[in-house]
């Protein structure tokens, strides 16, 4: 038996998130490569968890997304302590509900197979430009240069391979 015909759908989820996180780091691990090597010199702790961001200008693109949703249930404008944490809480949620969705979908989609991970960066990726331009935080993707993107998509091809992969040394490993 194939290891996506015997699992729940929650445990897909749980495997999922935990994939997620794995995969999140690994394409912050290529973020943090590129930021080195165009010369920065935050050390890892510093750079990941945003020690230089002290304002919602500086606070990354998921930070600024959920400023957007906190501003839509407060209704009112969220004070700039907030955009560090923020964009740490958004950043690592977004890869943690990405893997969950792929888990979900392994366990449960009949005749779903490991090699659709090679599917899961480029969708996040392409959801990216499709979203975030409706909460003005990109601007639409035909305006970006190709670098930009293909920068940005193979950052994208680490998180969703990593993902996959990492769910499915886990799934098979629990015999799911």
């Amino acid at each position: 038996m194939r290891w996506n015909e015997r699992a729940s759908a929650h445990k897909g989820v749980m495997l999922g998130v935990l994939s997620g996180v794995v995969g999140t780091a690994a394409m912050d691990l290529v973020w943090f490569g590129r930021f080195r090597r165009d010369g920065g010199q935050q050390g890892l702790y510093e750079w990941e968890t945003g020690k230089g961001i002290t304002g919602w200008d500086g606070a990354s693109d998921p930070g600024k997304v959920g400023q957007w949703i906190l501003r839509k249930i407060v209704r009112h404008d969220i004070n700039d302590d907030w955009a560090r944490s923020m964009s740490n809480i958004m950043h690592w949620s977004t890869g943690m509900a990405w893997g969950a969705a792929f888990g979900c979908l392994a366990v449960t989609v009949p005749r779903f197979r490991p090699e659709y991970g090679l599917l899961l960066g480029p969708t996040a990726w392409l959801s990216s430009y499709a979203i975030l331009p409706l909460v003005k935080v990109y601007k639409p993707i035909w305006q970006y240069d190709t670098r930009t993107l293909e920068r940005d998509l193979k950052a994208h091809m680490a998180f969703g391979l990593v993902t996959a992969g990492t769910f499915a040394v886990i799934a098979h490993s629990r015999e799911l």
